[in-house]
């Protein structure tokens, strides 16, 4: 089995402890609230919202894919870590046996974001997986992302 890293870093105009609040804490009602095109529904299908959690996320009519399953495995609220893995549905492939995510952001100097990311994909047998086989969910990631930033700053307050 081999593994595929890719690692990204972007900016934010949104602080730290706002843009954790949405992509992570309250992302379950948010997204659905703001993309309805693209999600359907977000919910906590076991656990508390915790380290073990599991999240379903359900797609609209017409997405590639129906849903996803992620477990959260790691959760720092104090330092805007946050880490899980895909274990059901989504990209999962006969190619693709897990995907793992770590995101962390920090404070920078203009008093917005730094989003630090790191996707794992875990390629099944001798598969190779290459970084234009991982661009288009990179996209659509980074749509969301712009979805979520402009909803916080048209709603200054939100998520605070």
């Amino acid at each position: 089995m081999g593994v595929f890293t890719y690692s990204d870093e972007s900016t934010s105009v949104i602080p730290p402890p706002r843009l954790f609040k949405a992509l992570v804490l309250e992302v379950d009602t948010l997204i659905p609230k703001i993309a309805p095109q693209s999600i359907k529904s977000a919910e906590i299908v076991e656990g508390d919202g915790g380290v073990g959690t599991i999240r379903k996320i359900s797609f609209s009519e017409g997405s590639h894919y129906s849903y996803m399953k992620h477990r959260i495995d790691g959760l720092d609220k104090d330092n805007f870590e946050y880490s899980y893995s895909l274990v059901e549905g989504g990209a999962l492939s006969d190619k693709v046996e897990k995907i793992s995510y770590e995101i962390k952001l920090v404070a920078s100097a203009d008093g917005g974001s730094i989003i630090k990311s790191t996707s794992n994909y875990h390629a099944t047998g001798d598969v190779e997986i290459k970084e234009e086989d991982v661009k288009a969910g990179k996209e659509k990631a980074s749509g969301l992302f712009k979805l979520i930033e402009n909803y916080l700053v048209a709603n200054p307050d939100a998520c605070n």
